[in-house]
């Protein structure tokens, strides 16, 4: 007994002191990622999802279509996986200011909150996420950076009870 609590605790303490970056971090820095300037009209992604150890479990490519309207990012996201399985996805994401946002989907729980400086984006949210067929609530702690007017680079971490449970790397064009 003694060894499994030592094991946890030696989990959890390797997990809280994981990334301590902030999206201010970024705010002098450029290309400015405005995201809903840069996912408005058609844009293209591809990426791959690793499991907690970093082996690649599955594929995708995803096709993006973004409408603002000059106060919501309505976003519709279609993902073709290596596996034949198809999952689409509605955003609306809402500007509060210069630097935050709030977004809604139907398979998220609640509201997810992002932050924009710089080149970067981060988006705080729970999804359902299909397991096994069941839904699990994982935590997604995503990031999008942009390179240049037509790429951006996304990697997320997803977490259950706040330990890793996988990794997306997502590079998105934009037409």
């Amino acid at each position: 007994m003694k060894k499994i609590f030592t094991l946890l605790i030696a989990i959890l303490l390797t997990n809280c002191s994981g990334n301590n970056m902030k999206p201010i971090d970024f705010k002098d820095q450029t290309p400015r990622l405005i995201i809903e300037d840069y996912l408005s009209g058609n844009v293209k992604a591809w990426g791959i999802l690793q499991d907690r150890s970093g082996k690649v479990t599955r594929q995708f490519s995803a096709d993006l279509n973004g409408k603002w309207d000059g106060r919501q990012l309505i976003l519709d996201e279609k993902f073709n996986w290596s596996d034949g399985e198809v999952q689409t996805r509605k955003w609306k994401i809402n500007k509060i200011d210069e630097h935050n946002y709030e977004g809604t989907a139907p398979d998220v729980v609640g509201v997810a909150r992002g932050y924009s400086y710089g080149p970067a984006f981060k988006f705080e949210y729970v999804l359902l996420v299909p397991v096994k067929g069941k839904e699990m609530k994982i935590t997604f702690d995503d990031w999008i950076f942009k390179q240049d007017n037509k790429v951006a680079i996304n990697r997320a971490t997803m977490t259950k009870f706040g330990i890793k449970v996988a990794e997306l790397t997502v590079f998105f064009q934009k037409d």
